[in-house]
């Protein structure tokens, strides 16, 4: 190899790899690279401090203020609802196919609800985050049929006779199934039933071909029954359950009442209680609720907004104290 081809290969080389020292590279590497760094003077600590309070506490108070013109029903009904002869052993009434399930309570409306009004059934002391119960389904077998049933179904996966049950899993076997009907005087109260579920949920998780099969046919029965003649994407209240809860403590929506309810005066709630919540200790309460541009009434958001506020408040006041005092 001549002289010239070797000062070539030699620079080519050079091209291809660069000192190790140079570049952008290195310079990013070594945290060289041009950035913005604040200077955190005292003067722009106070005034970031008083800036997120003079933001955060009056939204805190908007969010406060909208919370409370939301009204609510609350009416816990697993107590009231069992019998006085079974109220010592509410596991026996519960289970007893021949004792008829059926409550009737009396709600009054003490603030004008303005339509639509959300329905909401809720439980407490039921753990659904549990590992064990969260992991019990097959979501491929609820988008595409029981040829997708799974072993992470179990302990719910197939019947007596060793057929796959569709849906699959704890979650689906433990469907809620008790019922809400309202009435005002001698009329009933229509409750929409139809699109309490996601969107997306009804359109990509559950199948339109996919008809629930060898479902709650065991000796075992958890929760409600499903109609095999419906594809699960049309089995709302399936779908709502489905998506678990992360909290003992939850609500999930039963339906909507499209008519005002007004101030003063009473409907009447007749109520199937049929879920079984006695075993373990569990509450059932029925929810009647109106809705703001936040959703339902919690007043946790306004309350943090306005403690992160005042807080910011008080220590932009207290570091302008310390720097008068004590100047740089």
């Amino acid at each position: 190899m001549d002289e010239a081809s070797t000062s070539a290969s030699g620079a080519a080389t050079r091209r291809a790899f660069p000192p190790a020292r140079s570049g952008v590279f290195y310079r990013f590497t070594q945290q060289n690279l041009p950035a913005w760094k604040p200077a955190m003077t005292p003067g722009c600590l106070i005034a970031m401090f008083l800036i997120i309070g003079i933001i955060f506490v009056p939204f805190g108070l908007l969010c406060l203020q909208s919370s409370n013109h939301v009204a609510e029903i609350i009416h816990r009904y697993d107590v009231d609802c069992v019998p006085n002869a079974y109220r010592g052993n509410r596991q026996a009434y519960i289970k007893d196919s021949s004792i008829l399930k059926n409550c009737t309570l009396q709600a009054k409306v003490l603030e004008h609800m303005r339509a639509p009004i959300y329905v909401y059934y809720e439980l407490e002391n039921f753990y659904q985050n549990h590992r064990r119960y969260i992991k019990s389904r097959s979501d491929k077998q609820l988008r595409f049929g029981a040829k997708y049933t799974a072993e992470s179904c179990s302990p719910v996966q197939w019947d007596n006779n060793g057929s796959p049950i569709v849906p699959c899993g704890l979650i689906a076997w433990s469907l809620f199934n008790d019922t809400y009907d309202f009435t005002r005087g001698s009329k009933e109260i229509k409750v929409n039933r139809k699109n309490i579920s996601w969107k997306s949920d009804r359109e990509h998780k559950f199948g339109r071909d996919v008809f629930p099969s060898n479902f709650q046919n065991g000796t075992l029965i958890g929760g409600g029954k499903l109609d095999p003649t419906v594809p699960l994407s049309e089995q709302e209240d399936l779908i709502v359950w489905m998506r678990t809860s992360a909290l003992p403590k939850f609500r999930k929506l039963y339906g909507v009442i499209e008519d005002d309810l007004h101030a003063d005066e009473t409907i009447t709630i007749l109520i199937g209680n049929n879920y079984n919540t006695y075993t373990f200790g569990g509450k059932k309460s029925i929810v009647l609720s109106t809705a703001s541009w936040l959703g339902g009434k919690n007043n946790f958001l306004g309350h943090a907004y306005i403690v992160t506020g005042s807080l910011s408040i008080f220590i932009s006041i207290l570091f302008a104290l310390i720097h008068v005092k004590y100047p740089r």
